[in-house]
């Protein structure tokens, strides 16, 4: 798959599910309205969407939400999609999650052929960490993300950087992730979905949290790259890397090789765009994939050159939709 600026759609983001058992501040309202399940992909047909996509030529599939672990029976889509590492028809399947399940489900990721996942954490405080997600208790989820490093998973923490709410812990999250051989990935705050909070008062640049960092640690740029956003530098006195995406410092577009699907089945092609594709429809009409192709095929000649983001105390969110709609 090409897109019209000649880059390689090669990555799909598939949401499994809208629903999380958190409601970080700057991803989500406290009264979240959630889909209800007649909307939603089975299972089967997430299964079936992702081997068109992978026929198509995507090699990584990534699986987010909202929360992925909390979708019942989604083991059976892993292990399914697993298979199609195992037979090289893709090269890696991953997963994003808080880590509040994992527990109960690294030890199954990692025998369906997940070799490596991203978890949030944006505090090592307990009480901070649960005003920031309203009601996440930190103990569960750093037993989860103990039992994927026992798994023998690699773990790359993801920690949106919020002004006046975690800055003061980054030195102590890169030196966490140092001693127990984790990468870390500082993120922006996107203006995606109404939170009932002003975004310009949680948003903190990147290039400020880097030269912060660089007070205490030798950061060295490399040319690591995942096929994802960030840009990456080595600490030097860990050995571990640091990650950052700044979509709105630095629109990282040029390189874009992604595309997302959410769990109705809507395709957007990118992340800070409203132009979506149904791809429900030509997969409920048929037995047959060849309508599901085709409004692939279709949609990705409208992937659009980048995204809109902004922060701006006036401006509405870029997108109207929350990440947990999109998937992370």
């Amino acid at each position: 798959m090409i897109d019209p600026f000649g880059r390689r759609v090669t990555y799909l983001r598939v949401s499994v599910t809208d629903r999380c058992d958190l409601r970080c501040v700057y991803c989500m309202g406290e009264d979240m309205h959630f889909l209800p399940k007649a909307d939603i992909l089975s299972l089967e047909e997430l299964e079936r969407l992702c081997g068109a996509f992978v026929r198509a030529g995507v090699r990584k599939i990534r699986l987010t939400g909202g929360e992925p672990l909390v979708r019942r029976g989604i083991m059976s889509l892993v292990d399914n999609l697993g298979g199609l590492v195992k037979s090289g028809d893709l090269d890696e399947l991953t997963l994003t999650t808080n880590a509040t399940q994992l527990a109960k489900y690294a030890d199954g990721l990692a025998q369906a052929g997940v070799k490596r996942i991203n978890i949030s954490l944006d505090s090592l405080d307990p009480e901070r960490f649960q005003a920031i997600t309203r009601w996440g208790k930190l103990d569960q989820v750093i037993e989860g993300i103990m039992a994927a490093k026992a798994a023998g998973l690699a773990v790359k923490i993801n920690t949106v950087a919020l002004k006046d709410g975690n800055e003061d812990e980054h030195d102590h999250l890169v030196d966490w992730c140092g001693s127990h051989g984790f990468d870390l990935t500082f993120i922006e705050t996107m203006p995606m979905g109404e939170i009932h909070a002003d975004r310009t008062e949680q948003y903190l640049p990147l290039s400020l949290v880097r030269s912060r960092l660089e007070s205490r640690w030798t950061l060295t740029d490399i040319d690591y790259r995942t096929g994802g956003p960030a840009t990456y530098v080595r600490v030097e006195e860990t050995g571990r890397r640091i990650g950052f995406i700044t979509p709105l410092t630095h629109n990282f577009c040029e390189s874009c090789n992604r595309v997302r699907v959410t769990c109705t089945g809507t395709l957007y092609m990118c992340l800070g765009q409203n132009d979506a594709a149904d791809l429900r429809a030509p997969l409920r009409a048929s037995e047959s994939d060849h309508l599901l192709e085709a409004a692939i095929a279709e949609a990705i000649t409208r992937k659009p050159k980048g995204h809109d983001f902004i922060i701006d105390r006036n401006a509405h969110p870029a997108v109207s939709r929350h990440m947990s709609v999109t998937g992370g």
